[in-house]
């Protein structure tokens, strides 16, 4: 089972929760339609999940999955509080997933792949899933696009360990610029006459500029630069100390009690049409 380098640590969760299909997938919302059937990968505590099943309506039918059942109780919890009888949730890997072929119309995964070893052989998992024209959707942040001002050394520390303790869990965390190369070596090619891009790429951020965004950015970050399983990883790799990580963590709630301060997330996107 791949290892998730954020874990399921409260401030992750806290960060997962303010995800919406509006500010998470918006480059997915034309293709939907009420009755599809949707696969959501990774999805984690069910938000955006949740807002999908919203969306493809009542006679749509949405499924979550996640490896581990850890946050899918939660999930469910939303969708019963939604009063979404279309969702449902179940543990799955999504290097087998316990679909027939064709049994999707739309497969989205947000921020999943690059988390993964293998990204290529989920994407060519997803599309036997995918009926024919049936979407995938996959978004991924990139990791060295961020950027941020003012430009504290603790940032740069910060970024450069959590890199790392990414690869050595067997992830990319600079998996926005990849998506299209995984989606050619997976085999999501389009028709070369064909009118429109496919697969067809595009790119969104988050930006964290009020006091409330930074606020809430930089108080995420440390707790979990010192308390996540990123923390853990990084100690137990040997690629930093607890000094070192509470001087990271001191950096973050610095950057956030500057009122000048600014961050911006670039997120890779890739949308394709299967055939």
């Amino acid at each position: 089972m791949p290892a998730y380098t954020h874990g399921h640590h409260a401030a992750v969760l806290r960060s997962h929760r303010s995800r919406t299909a509006a500010n998470s997938a918006a480059y997915l919302l034309p293709e939907l339609r009420p009755g599809q059937r949707v696969l959501d990968v990774g999805c984690g505590p069910g938000t955006i999940t949740a807002d999908l099943a919203e969306l493809v309506g009542p006679s749509g039918r949405v499924v979550g999955i996640e490896p581990v059942p850890e946050v899918l109780a939660e999930a469910a919890a939303l969708a019963a509080e939604r009063g979404l009888a279309n969702l449902s949730y179940e543990v799955a890997d999504v290097y087998r997933l316990p679909y027939a072929d064709a049994s999707f119309d739309v497969v989205h995964a947000h921020q999943v792949l690059q988390h993964l070893p293998d990204p290529v052989a989920a994407l060519r998992e997803m599309r036997r899933v995918t009926a024919p024209g049936g979407v995938i959707a996959v978004r991924d942040s990139d990791y060295a696009a961020m950027t941020w001002y003012p430009e504290l050394p603790e940032l740069d520390e910060w970024l450069s360990l959590y890199r790392k303790v990414a690869r050595a869990n067997g992830g990319e965390p600079d998996a926005g610029r990849r998506l299209l190369a995984w989606a050619h070596a997976a085999g999501l090619t389009g028709e070369p006459a064909a009118p429109d891009a496919n697969p067809r790429c595009s790119s969104s951020s988050w930006t964290f500029a009020t006091g409330a965004e930074r606020a809430w950015w930089s108080e995420s970050w440390a707790e979990r630069t010192v308390r996540s399983k990123t923390a853990a990883t990084a100690v137990a790799e040997g690629l930093a100390t607890p000094a070192d990580l509470e001087r990271i963590a001191a950096g973050w709630a610095r950057w956030g009690a500057d009122p000048d301060a600014w961050f911006a997330v670039l997120h890779g996107e890739l949308l394709y049409r299967v055939s």
